[in-house]
């Protein structure tokens, strides 16, 4: 798990989103408004929501496209479990929330990283299945 991970603002501008995606080099955001976790925005939410009706990025904010009901993690779930519902959902980042705070993002690359081969090659089998 990531603590402390990037954010933005469910105000803050589709550009802003887009830019703070590039400089993250992540393809999603936790959606807060203060440290309450609000949503979940993704790249894929930029293109088919703004970019593909031609609306201006300029001036639709990230509460106008982000999901409003996103998967999350706890911090005391076993990992096992966080995995197994990435993979129902198919989503390759969870964030942690404990009492509606954002608290940090459970990422499939980080579980690989700490993985061994075999067991990272069958988690992402898994999570591509469905």
């Amino acid at each position: 798990m990531t603590a402390s991970p990037k954010s933005i603002s469910s105000d803050a501008s589709v550009v802003e989103a887009a830019q703070a995606m590039t400089d993250e080099n992540v393809g999603s955001l936790p959606v807060v408004d203060g440290d309450q976790l609000v949503g979940m925005v993704t790249d894929r939410d930029l293109v088919v929501k703004v970019l593909a009706k031609h609306l201006n990025p300029g001036e639709i904010t990230v509460s106008e496209v982000k999901s409003r009901q996103p998967v999350v993690a706890r911090p005391d779930e076993p990992l096992e479990e966080a995995l197994q519902r990435m993979a129902a959902e198919q989503v390759r980042r969870l964030p942690v929330v404990e009492d509606g705070r954002l608290v940090g993002i459970l990422a499939q690359a980080d579980v690989a990283l700490s993985a061994d081969e075999s067991a990272t090659g069958e988690m992402v089998e898994e999570i591509s299945r469905h």
